[in-house]
């Protein structure tokens, strides 16, 4: 299957380990990847900030960069939900509404692309610890995917998986969120740390770097030894 991947902003500008293993992942399950190194933003941080005529000019360099993609994976829940639920509301009444929904529908997360698309669990990975398993909102809220994720570290051999307290709870990060309310956005941090310390876990995996980085903050502000870890850079291990 030919894939075009997307890379976030987070992931290009201070991760780029994580998309080398998007790719890595995607590869070895069989699919020829391709890269538009045209690609910046998908647009939500400028809709998040209330700036929506801003945000629809990003988003149409974003459908302009992958007009010619029959499938896209995002190694992000929080963009890939962005695209699938709120371009029609970018786009509400307007003249290619019709295209617009048959665009978002070509878009996945790695773990959803993976598990529903490809209907593989297992992709051969190994990697020795304990791995606590953090439920992003946008996975859980905006892409539907509780299982996913979790089946696929199952799968991975040598690694022990571990349910994190009160997992539905938000980490507190939010994107701007974490800027306008920054008291409570670490208050939800240091609630949810102290919950993935009591699993007793050697690392935090997770859909999205976004909330990893926000957590993996306040874990090495209060000296924890927990390693922070992308779900594809999980997946690209042992091979």
């Amino acid at each position: 299957m030919d894939v075009h991947v997307f890379i976030p902003c987070f992931i290009d500008q201070l991760y780029p380990d994580a998309g080398f293993n998007t790719i890595k992942v995607l590869e070895k399950v069989g699919c020829k990847v391709h890269y538009n190194p045209k690609q910046t933003c998908c647009g939500q941080p400028a809709f998040n900030a209330g700036y929506w005529g801003e945000a629809k000019e990003v988003c149409n360099k974003f459908i302009d960069d992958f007009q010619h993609a029959e499938t896209i994976v995002i190694p992000s829940a929080s963009c890939a939900g962005f695209v699938k639920n709120y371009y029609s509301k970018i786009y509400d009444n307007a003249p290619n509404q019709k295209d617009i929904k048959q665009f978002q529908g070509k878009v996945f997360e790695l773990s959803d692309f993976l598990i529903n698309q490809l209907k593989i669990e297992d992709v051969g990975a190994s990697f020795h610890g304990k791995v606590a398993y953090h439920d992003s909102c946008a996975a859980l809220r905006e892409c539907n995917l509780r299982i996913e994720p979790k089946l696929l570290l199952s799968k991975v051999r040598g690694l022990e998986l571990l349910e994190i307290k009160e997992n539905e709870t938000c980490c507190g990060f939010g994107g701007t969120f974490s800027v306008k309310f920054e008291g409570i956005s670490t208050a939800m941090g240091e609630q949810k740390v102290k919950n993935i310390v009591d699993t007793n876990a050697d690392y935090l995996v997770s859909t999205d770097l976004s909330c990893l980085m926000h957590l993996n903050g306040i874990i090495q502000k209060k000296g924890h030894s927990i390693k922070s870890m992308h779900l594809a850079d999980i997946l690209a291990s042992g091979y």
